[in-house]
């Protein structure tokens, strides 16, 4: 079955106790540094700070009792597993999430927190030890983005976006296996057509340009980027083609352009958020996304979970 609106509003129903309504903020001080009317989706604030929460609940809320005590397994960078570990205790299901070597403190401990086992391993690694652990112990795998459970959750956010703004002219959104990005991109253009939504993503891991280019999703290296949410090689088999058919384009951003995004979110928007979720700033801050003084464009910031010990280098990034 395609997924479709009817898929996303109803995973409204159904996680709405579990999830936060976050804010649609008007931040007109950074509104001469991006060139339009700016407007921030605060997913930085949300239930285990970010938006991984929608989709997760949406996926868990679906499985039966006997799924659920399977137990759960997910590979992740950290957002994913700290909604995993959150809604998994929530639920009474054990957890068991894989993440890199270099997952930020921050995201670790939570996640522990919640009681979950972990797992590190190398980046390229972890999608192969959790099938492989799924399929000795019988539990239950569940992406980050590949699902059409967990791309209707996260596509809630634009369900918000358009009732809190409905003139809203574009949306922006960091991308890495593409579910939110396709998930928004379907309900936005459904509703509204004129809308345009854009993706941006670190161009130490270009997986969306290149397989947008090449018409098919490619497999790019593993290097390391200050936007360690946005890490993943390949994008989403379900993914992919949602963003190539309604999507207006993903862009590149450099690092160096991602930390000017977060230091311009938090020193004139007063807002704290990680690298992951200013690449969306960062892609209309250098011109890649081509806007006016006065579109209304809407940043999804998806993201809040920074360690505070790394924003030191923050001290030497010039806007």
């Amino acid at each position: 079955m395609a997924f479709s609106i009817a898929d996303i509003t109803e995973a409204r129903e159904r996680i709405k106790p579990y999830v936060e309504r976050t804010p649609l903020l008007r931040l007109k001080a950074l509104d001469s540094f991006l060139g339009c009317e700016v407007y921030v989706k605060a997913e930085c604030i949300q239930t285990t700070g970010s938006f991984k929460i929608r989709g997760v609940m949406n996926k868990l809320l679906s499985l039966s009792r006997e799924e659920l005590d399977r137990g759960i397994v997910c590979a992740s960078t950290g957002n994913h597993g700290k909604a995993i570990a959150y809604a998994t205790k929530l639920l009474g299901a054990k957890a068991t999430v894989i993440i890199p070597e270099y997952t930020p403190v921050i995201k670790v401990d939570a996640i522990r927190a919640q009681g979950a086992r972990i797992l590190q391993c190398e980046l390229e690694e972890r999608y192969y030890i959790a099938s492989e652990i799924c399929e000795e112990t019988g539990a239950i795998l569940i992406s980050p983005f590949d699902d059409d459970m967990v791309m209707a959750g996260q596509g809630t956010i634009g369900l918000e976006i358009l009732e809190d703004c409905a003139d809203i002219d574009a949306v922006v959104a960091p991308v890495s296996g593409g579910g939110l990005l396709g998930s928004l991109s379907v309900i936005l253009k459904n509703a509204k057509p004129g809308i345009k939504t854009y993706g941006a993503e670190p161009v130490e891991i270009p997986r969306y340009t290149q397989s947008l280019a090449a018409g098919k999703p490619v497999t790019v290296d593993a290097n390391l980027t200050v936007a360690d949410a946005l890490t993943t090689q390949t994008p989403g088999s379900r993914c992919f083609p949602l963003v190539q058919e309604y999507s207006d384009g993903v862009f590149d951003v450099e690092d160096n352009d991602i930390l000017r995004a977060q230091k311009l979110l938090l020193r004139e928007g007063k807002l704290l958020a990680e690298p992951s979720g200013c690449t969306g700033i960062a892609a209309v801050l250098t011109g890649q996304i081509p806007v006016k003084p006065t579109d209304k464009v809407c940043f999804v910031v998806s993201g809040g979970n920074e360690d505070l010990r790394t924003m030191v280098r923050l001290d030497e990034i010039l806007i």
